[in-house]
């Protein structure tokens, strides 16, 4: 069995396959999602799961390098932002348009899982990153600037 806490096999799969700067968008009950994506649903019902609860784990097992989301977030659903920050404290945060969100993102997206939130803008976007202080620590090789904080950390 699995050591970790993430036992949906697919999901698992996916957070694996996953490249830098590969994009997974973790999404609520409504999202429009291409016939043509690879598509994870988790959705049972209204809120199960949630957004936190699906997210914690891919949190805990992929490293993101920045976490998007819409720009309306602030202003129309700040619990949601404060959980994007406490789950992703080392990630680089940025804001697009919803209507991004939809329509480009979700093409581009490598995957995207499907949850049952019912949050208003409950769309991330989630970019694959990589463990700077493995791919950086060899003797001689100079992590450029916008790595070089992760670093020091």
């Amino acid at each position: 069995m699995n050591r970790n806490r993430l036992l949906n096999a697919e999901l698992s799969h996916a957070i694996a396959s996953m490249g830098h700067g590969d994009l997974m968008i973790v999404c609520d009950a409504g999202f429009p999602i291409p016939s043509s994506a690879w598509r994870i649903d988790l959705a049972i019902s209204p809120d199960v799961p949630d957004l936190e609860t699906v997210l914690g784990p891919i949190a805990a097992n992929l490293i993101a390098e920045r976490v998007g989301y819409a720009d309306t977030l602030p202003v129309h659903n700040a619990p949601l932002l404060a959980k994007l920050k406490r789950l992703f404290p080392d990630a680089d945060f940025e804001t697009t348009t919803h209507e991004t969100i939809l329509g480009e993102m979700a093409r581009k997206a490598k995957v995207i899982v499907r949850t049952g939130a019912f949050d208003p803008w409950g769309n991330i976007l989630i970019y694959s990153g990589v463990d700077v202080p493995a791919w950086f620590s060899k003797p001689g090789v100079v992590a450029p600037d916008y790595y070089a904080k992760k670093l020091k950390g």
